[in-house]
């Protein structure tokens, strides 16, 4: 029975397909921009994949079986006040009204959470904003896969220690993190001092403030008091600025490792061959050799509709733009299953982002094979995998790579931390836990 009534919700979706036309229901989809401000280098080709892969399905495939993909942007310029008033200006825009908000922003994130279970529209903070929002029960309208900051602080842990000779290796070292001095920046602190007391390494602190041109202190203190790794929480200007300045102090390179935020072409180039050997945090592939960048060349470049410049396909935060409508879009898809029907909601979008499963088999289907990877989301858990990989710069072939295995985060530091935080937030906002299953 179950097959179906599947195969008749696949059938009814289809239907304007085959008749030949096309639903005048159109999905809005907000993007919450920044082409301006000082965060503009790295907001900029985030935007583009964004964009680029909701206008290629809208081109070659008619929008999402069906409907069309009205795409409503709004420039935030990385302001938390200017987000909040982008958010207010397009959730009721068009019949779908806003179906999800992607704020590229944990500081506008963290002002949309208790909104968006009013206004009953899904966040999609991915891999960024609220860590605790892993947790379904407390938060069913955040949504923070594939990884969260916690998790991906946990990788780097582990990283550093197959660099060492293992776990126990540890004990003694010094790990300086370099921080935005933000709710961005501090996200993985906590993670980072619960992993220095199991560890026994020593943790030190580095704020950079906004927008973090200034960082001539803070690099005289690495070379004064020497850690053995730094990592770093940066964003924008702020990283291209710590690159040069950890490359003229002459810290080794590939004992620095940067938030998936602090890896892309625009951290590492400005220090030019200096940059050589640095490493950050990554959930998805680099570089256009995938059937998905073909179609996107084809039908939204070739008809001069894309959103930036052909030759920066492929670049790491093109590439990160490209993975969030990804799975945004398999969300709909999904929500459309669940709902028999292709006019969906926000409210019917949450149900998709709770049921999404987008296995490799999927991602070879969307032209992404092996891209990044699978990601399987729950009432509960709104995390996914938490899996991190580690990529590396090659300043002569001016490219980034996947370097090492994608690794497990330590649960047994970050569950109780999630649970705890998650808890809290229930208290202090009058949350009652949701019943899943």
């Amino acid at each position: 029975m179950k097959s179906i009534t599947k195969t008749l919700v696949a059938a009814l979706l289809a239907v304007p397909l085959l008749g030949g036309t096309v639903s005048a229901y159109e999905l809005t989809i907000p993007t919450l921009d920044y082409r301006t401000g000082p965060y503009a280098p790295n907001g900029i080709p985030f935007a583009n994949g964004y964009s680029d892969y909701l206008t290629m399905l809208n081109e070659r495939d008619g929008g999402i079986n069906g409907a069309k993909i009205k795409l409503a942007p709004c420039e935030t310029a990385y302001n938390t006040k200017r987000g909040v008033e982008c958010y207010e200006s397009t959730k009721g825009q068009g019949e779908s009204g806003a179906l999800v908000f992607q704020p590229l922003s944990t500081g506008i994130t963290y002002q949309l959470i208790p909104k968006s279970s009013v206004d009953r529209i899904p966040i999609f903070s991915m891999g960024y904003g609220r860590t605790s929002a892993a947790n379904g029960k407390i938060f069913p309208w955040v949504f923070n896969f594939p990884a969260t900051y916690w998790s991906q602080a946990t990788v780097f842990v582990q990283y550093i220690a197959d660099q060492e000779g293992g776990m126990d290796k540890l004990k003694g070292k010094k790990i300086a993190l370099v921080y935005h001095n933000s709710a961005y920046g501090k996200e993985p602190i906590r993670t980072l001092e619960s992993a220095a007391a199991k560890f026994g390494f020593e943790l030190m602190l580095l704020p950079v403030d906004h927008p973090g041109q200034e960082q001539k202190a803070t690099w005289l203190q690495v070379r004064k008091e020497r850690p053995d790794w730094v990592l770093m929480w940066g964003w924008g200007v702020m990283n291209q600025v710590a690159i040069k300045e950890a490359a003229s102090i002459r810290f080794p390179m590939n004992r620095f490792i940067g938030v998936w935020w602090s890896g892309s072409e625009n951290d590492v180039l400005p220090a030019g061959d200096k940059a050589d050997g640095y490493l950050s945090g990554a959930f998805h592939q680099p570089g256009d050799n995938f059937p998905a960048h073909d179609d996107i060349k084809k039908y939204v470049y070739d008809q001069g509709k894309g959103k930036g410049e052909r030759d920066r396909i492929g670049e790491v935060l093109y590439n990160r733009g490209l993975v969030a409508a990804m799975w945004t879009s398999e969300a709909i898809r999904k929500a459309m299953e669940i709902h028999g029907t292709n006019k969906i909601k926000g409210v019917h979008l949450r149900d998709g982002f709770e049921a999404l499963d987008v296995d490799e088999a999927r991602l070879t289907e969307l032209g992404l094979p092996n891209f990044t990877i699978p990601v399987k989301i729950s009432c509960e858990n709104h995390e996914g995998p938490g899996k991190v990989a580690l990529q590396q710069w090659d300043a002569k072939a001016k490219k980034w790579s996947l370097v090492s295995k994608f690794y497990e985060p330590l649960r047994d530091i970050t569950g109780p931390l999630i649970a705890a935080d998650s808890a809290q937030y229930a208290k202090e906002n009058n949350v009652v836990p949701r019943i899943c299953g």
